[in-house]
């Protein structure tokens, strides 16, 4: 960036134009200018008149304002150093600006300014629209009282790149081009007015700027060229700093007052009466248009708000945000600088104002917009960068539903912070296409991962997306573990299976009624009632649910896991038990076990009412039924027995097994991570040296050639003063003969 002012006092070229054009700070181009009087003579064509250069047509619409055709000089013979100078061409002004998507990023940059203002004093940063006495065109007004620019800041500021903040604490600005890429984005033009205070023994200073695009496709400039004026403060009144000659003063102030909205110097001057002992006015005018010819920016909507037009606003969210206020600021920040202001910080600093249109900025958080709050630390994975290795970095994500998400309203999204700043407002990770999500919104501030250099988005790195995957895993569990608070139906509980079973179904409840005796005749239904009563009496319902059995069919066991113990009970059986279909006991383990075995039925007897004789002759007795029932009962306890035992034996094993795997593979695993990472900080420390070994090489050898070239111009600087003395000697004395030939003729 250059500027039309010079420091010769810096650069060590002394010049003294008459007719000064446009000097660059940082260009040699005044080398090649000579110096105007009668002792000197100027080459042929010096004098004649420049040729007409192209004006650049005006255009008020911010995306289309690069694209313009300028026929080139093609001087390129200037040189600094002996070394070729680079241009920046003011078309890079338009082209920087193009970062900022969105135009409410724009002013998010110059609050940051403000803010970082802050340790130098400020206690406000106020936002206003004025109106351009020349045209009558709005502007938009920035200012705040922090500790201001000195002439070298104001160069700094102007200039790409420079930035004193990115090693200092607790600030947000660091790349050096927030300025540059946020006034260019809002308007074609701006003028910066700074007064510094006095302090390290320098006197107060106030300084004004001019980073014009207009002015600079107007003229044809192929490098950007900023005017400036400095003043400095002796006792009452303010002087005139003059860096290189008076003629480069006028120079720039003319350009100042041809291009900017104030056309004399007290005018210039009148606006430092708004700045107190310190702070900074920054006034940004021709505004951007809209494609329909309106400004991009809207001051007529809300008087006390300023906000845009385009797809970003949405009528429909303005008239929600009316009915749900508690999605007021979802609804509205994408359209409204008031609605955005108020959440671009997480902290406001103690008694710091932010003030717009007239009104203070309330401070929102958005956590009090939400119910069923929940708080989740989540600390990033050790990985090979630094950010990660840092035990003390943890974000605390504070999540919850909204309070109008008994609405049903499609809010969601996470806003994320880094070092105070908003960087992400309702970021949306989780995106699908029903329902799920809706109404759960969060809060973070993710200080370990780094952000762009617009602020509106983070470098794509492992450290963010193992962010994004775990905000989604919250967002999800979240959802699915409330949802049904707000009226959406709940996700099922997972069903624990605690029966596994072959064949037909079992009968798990107890109230059922026992089957009465079945007359002989009827074999069939008689069968089918022995295989669906149940074997057991007095038991609960979950005790026979959750009751471990093991059941013989043709041949087969199968057995069932139990939570509860089987505890001995009046197990007293009618008759069918000794053909039915199982019998029922408790294990020797505590477990109880149902066995059942297929056996062919035989009919029962039927006795009469005097319960002595059966009806159906030719049938077993009672007795000799109970004792073949004991006998089974015998021998199927002593089966079980065995089962179980051989059963659990087998689950123990495979149990021990189990553990014994998992204690292999975490070994392996561990043992190989180690492997990989010692490697890799093996590579990367023997990378890293490598790198300060060729860096401190290249130091010494531009050291080597520097001193070289300076020992080079100072032979040269001697051998010139000498020649310079020898001229002035041979002057003198051809002055004295002169006069001494005029002395002789004259008395002659």
């Amino acid at each position: 960036m250059k500027h039309l002012c010079t420091n010769n006092s810096e650069s060590g070229k002394p010049t003294n134009n008459s007719e000064a054009p446009l000097i660059d700070l940082d260009s040699s181009d005044d080398e090649n200018m000579k110096k105007g009087g009668d002792d000197v003579v100027l080459p042929g064509g010096f004098l004649d008149p420049l040729p007409p250069k192209y004006v650049a047509q005006k255009c008020k619409n911010f995306w289309k304002a690069g694209d313009f055709e300028q026929g080139y000089d093609g001087n390129w013979d200037t040189l600094s150093g002996g070394m070729d100078h680079v241009r920046v061409h003011p078309r890079f002004l338009h082209s920087n600006a193009t970062s900022h998507k969105w135009v409410l990023g724009a002013f998010a940059e110059l609050l940051d300014n403000s803010l970082d203002e802050v340790c130098n004093g400020a206690t406000y940063v106020n936002i206003d629209m004025l109106r351009n006495k020349k045209d009558g065109n709005k502007m938009l007004l920035i200012e705040d009282n922090g500790g201001g620019m000195d002439p070298d800041k104001m160069r700094q500021c102007m200039s790409l790149g420079y930035s004193l903040k990115s090693k200092v604490a607790d600030t947000i600005g660091q790349y050096g081009n927030g300025f540059k890429t946020s006034t260019m984005r809002l308007g074609a033009d701006v003028i910066v007015f700074s007064r510094c205070s006095a302090k390290d023994g320098k006197r107060s200073t106030q300084s004004i700027g001019l980073l014009s695009y207009t002015f600079l496709r107007s003229t044809g400039k192929e490098d950007i060229v900023v005017p400036m004026l400095d003043y400095q403060k002796d006792g009452r009144e303010w002087k005139k700093i003059i860096r290189s000659s008076h003629a480069d003063w006028n120079t720039n102030a003319d350009a100042v007052f041809q291009w900017s909205p104030f056309s004399t110097e007290a005018s210039l001057l009148k606006q430092f009466d708004h700045i107190k002992d310190q702070g900074t006015r920054i006034i940004i005018y021709n505004l951007w248009d809209d494609d329909q010819g309106q400004l991009e920016l809207d001051f007529e909507a809300d008087e006390e708000d300023i906000q845009i037009r385009g797809v970003n606003r949405d009528e429909k969210n303005i008239r929600m945000a009316n009915i749900y206020p508690n999605c007021r600021h979802y609804l509205t920040y994408k359209h409204s600088l008031r609605s955005y202001a108020s959440i671009l910080y997480l902290r406001i600093p103690p008694g710091f104002r932010m003030i717009l249109r007239g009104k203070d900025i309330q401070h929102h958080n958005i956590v009090n917009d939400m119910m069923i709050v929940n708080e989740i630390t989540y600390r990033p994975q050790p990985g090979a960068d630094k950010v990660s290795q840092d035990s003390n970095i943890v974000a605390v994500v504070t999540m919850g539903f909204v309070k109008d998400a008994r609405a049903h309203i499609d809010v969601q999204g996470y806003n994320v912070y880094h070092k105070n700043r908003l960087i992400k407002p309702f970021w949306r990770l989780w995106k699908v296409a029903g329902s799920d999500g809706r109404g759960v919104i969060g809060v973070l501030e993710a200080n370990f991962v780094e952000p762009a250099h617009d602020k509106q988005g983070f470098e794509r790195t492992i450290v963010l997306s193992r962010l994004e995957a775990r905000l989604i895993q919250m967002q999800k569990n979240y959802w699915r573990a409330h949802c049904h608070k707000i009226g959406y139906s709940g996700y099922p509980q997972p069903v624990n299976k605690n029966s596994v079973e072959d064949g037909g179904s079992r009968e798990t409840s107890s109230k059922k009624k026992k089957g009465a005796s079945t007359p002989p005749n009827d074999s069939s239904n008689k069968y089918q009632k022995l295989k669906s009563t149940p074997l057991t009496e007095n038991v609960a319902d979950d005790d026979l649910q959750t009751t471990p059995n093991l059941r013989h069919t043709n041949g087969s066991y199968h057995i069932e896991k139990s939570a509860k113990e089987c505890t001995p009970k009046d197990t007293s059986r009618s008759a069918h038990a000794a053909n039915a279909e199982a019998v029922h006991d408790c294990s020797p383990n505590g477990k109880t076990a149902q066995i059942v075995i297929g056996t062919q039925w035989r009919p029962f007897p039927v006795v009469g009412e005097n319960e002595s004789t059966p009806i159906n002759s030719g049938t077993p007795d009672l007795h000799q039924l109970m004792e073949e029932n004991r006998k089974l009962k015998e021998m199927l306890e002593k089966n079980d027995e065995d089962v179980v035992g051989d059963l659990l034996h087998n689950l123990e094993r495979q149990r021990n097994q189990r553990v014994d795997l998992e204690a292999q593979v975490s070994r392996i695993a561990v043992d190989l991570l180690k492997t990989r990472l010692s490697g890799v900080i093996y590579e990367n420390f023997e990378n890293l040296y490598k790198v300060q070994l060729s860096m401190i090489d290249e130091f010494a050898e531009e050291r080597e050639r520097r001193e070289v070239e300076q020992a080079s111009l100072t032979n040269k600087l001697k051998d010139e003063t000498a020649k310079k003395q020898d001229l002035v000697e041979r002057v003198k004395q051809l002055e004295l003969e002169k006069m001494k030939s005029n002395e002789w003729s004259a008395i002659s």
